[in-house]
């Protein structure tokens, strides 16, 4: 693999690499030098409900968790913001002064909350991973098509009441994806009514997971130290939620697993950034 974007792309079983080219080529270094263009705060958003088995998914929290480590280690105030279908993901691996249970309301209730947190708390940036986004018809709708609105605190707001803003995505309906809403329907495998909800930088993989951790490669990149978890960390903290009562979001249940891919396969990802990083003489942990 010669690029994080290839890592990150690779096994791909939802199409999403079909939407690559209307990128740029090395869109994650973009998105890291955007980060980092914008010191101090950062809320990072997250958290996918799956209504089927009516928990949250394990694609999501991990990364966002790690990516927010990452951005400490650089100097970062992190916030992570979820609502309350995701939010005791987070209880015991982060202060509870670092999460935000952002209530599920009415649009009007909903952005005047979103204003009154960014007022509050002034973010440089605002970072979305794995988080619904609503589409042209504000509607929350998962792969299936399913109208999955009332399990969704509007945090969509937060990025568009912000100037500065990233956005990970691996299906279409994730806020960010709006960035390419023309394109999604036209890739068969990929959601007819995607969100709408646009971001300033975009990441593509193939599970939104790899993207938060393509994003910390890059941003190892620009600081010349490995940011990235290690492997074996990372499948402890998916068994974590999982125990916590998190599931596989595309098997709709409770396993040791992102999106069909078992914790081995999550492992060779981490890997094989940690070899790309290794390649270019940077090296160091968490």
């Amino acid at each position: 693999m010669s690029s994080i974007e290839d890592i990150i792309l690779q096994n791909d079983r939802r199409g999403i690499s079909k939407l690559r080219g209307f990128l740029p080529s090395n869109y994650c270094d973009e998105a890291a030098e955007l980060i980092r263009s914008h010191p101090g705060r950062a809320l990072i958003l997250t958290g996918f409900y799956i209504v089927g088995s009516q928990a949250p998914e394990t694609d999501g929290p991990p990364g966002a968790y790690y990516l927010g480590k990452a951005l400490e280690s650089l100097g970062y105030k992190v916030t992570h913001v979820t609502d309350v279908y995701t939010s005791f993901l987070f209880r015991g691996l982060v202060s509870d002064d670092d999460i935000i249970d952002f209530p599920i309301a009415d649009a009007p209730t909903s952005e005047g909350y979103a204003i009154q947190l960014l007022d509050q708390l002034q973010p440089s940036i605002v970072i979305s991973t794995e988080r619904c986004g609503l589409t042209a018809q504000d509607r929350y709708l998962n792969m299936r098509g399913i109208d999955i609105s009332p399990y969704n605190a509007m945090l969509d707001y937060l990025v568009t009441n912000h100037d500065v803003s990233v956005g990970i995505g691996d299906g279409g309906n994730e806020i960010g994806m709006g960035n390419l809403e023309a394109h999604i329907p036209a890739v068969d495998s990929l959601p007819d009514e995607p969100t709408a909800t646009k971001v300033t930088k975009l990441v593509l993989a193939s599970v939104s997971n790899w993207g938060a951790y393509g994003l910390i490669a890059a941003l190892s990149k620009l600081s010349g130290i490995s940011l990235l978890p290690q492997s074996d960390e990372e499948s402890h903290l998916i068994q974590r939620m999982v125990d916590q009562g998190a599931v596989d979001g595309y098997l709709s249940e409770r396993a040791y697993s992102v999106d069909g891919f078992s914790l081995e396969e999550n492992q060779q990802l981490l890997q094989q950034l940690h070899k790309l990083l290794a390649d270019l003489g940077i090296s160091g942990v968490l």
